[in-house]
């Protein structure tokens, strides 16, 4: 199928429980599903357990697809956030995750590509940390308008809340990166009696800032 097919055809398709249309679903979304989950887990088999569920979920609740609208992405990274979230339940589970610098798994043939942009463990745990500084419902948002690109009103239709809201909780996210953004590394520029910055910090430090700096450089609609 060509992604130009118009969204009311897919739709149609999807609510009557077409496996084809499905398997087109998949091919065209996987990936910006896997990616949203990875950004909101911070972990590869998470990411990976978050994308399947969705795809699954998705599936179950085809009936619930207007059969009128846009894009399905929305609909899809709407489940994809509810699933992270309870991925990230397993907190013990993402901190030692954070303590360690793991290999990256195969997830297909997009998880190469994947893990070239957010380069290695260590980079893909500072972004996570930047978004854990937010409340659950700003770090969704931010990372649906500006990571994954929906605009407001479609964030809005994948959270199920008010396009107010969304811009409520944006601007609230950017406010918090933009604080963290700009913070000095912990351990520069404090008093005496302060403890000493432990060796290597700065680096994550900085690295945490400087993603939390990219999420402000992204303009949404």
């Amino acid at each position: 199928m060509s992604h130009t097919e118009p969204a009311e055809s897919l739709r149609a398709r999807i609510r009557s429980g077409d496996r084809a249309a499905f398997a087109d679903l998949y091919d065209r979304y996987a990936r910006a599903v896997y990616n949203h989950a990875l950004r909101l887990t911070g972990n590869w088999s998470d990411a990976e357990e978050a994308m399947s569920e969705t795809f699954l979920a998705a599936w179950r609740t085809r009936e619930s697809v207007e059969p009128e609208g846009g894009s399905l992405r929305p609909w899809l990274l709407g489940i994809a956030t509810n699933k992270a979230h309870n991925a990230n339940r397993g907190v013990r589970r993402r901190l030692a995750f954070l303590a360690r610098s793991p290999e990256p798994r195969q997830v297909e043939d997009f998880a190469d590509e994947t893990a070239g942009r957010i380069d290695d463990a260590r980079r893909l745990a500072a972004v996570h940390e930047a978004l854990s500084r937010l409340r659950r419902q700003d770090r969704e948002v931010i990372a649906l308008c500006v990571a994954a690109g929906l605009d407001y009103r479609q964030a809005a239709e994948a959270l199920g809340v008010p396009v107010g809201t969304v811009r409520s909780r944006l601007s609230r996210a950017r406010a918090r990166l933009a604080r963290i953004s700009s913070a000095p590394p912990r351990g520069r520029g404090r008093g005496r009696g302060r403890k000493a910055e432990p060796p290597g910090a700065r680096g994550e430090r900085e690295s945490e800032a400087a993603f939390a700096a990219l999420f402000l450089q992204e303009e949404v609609r």
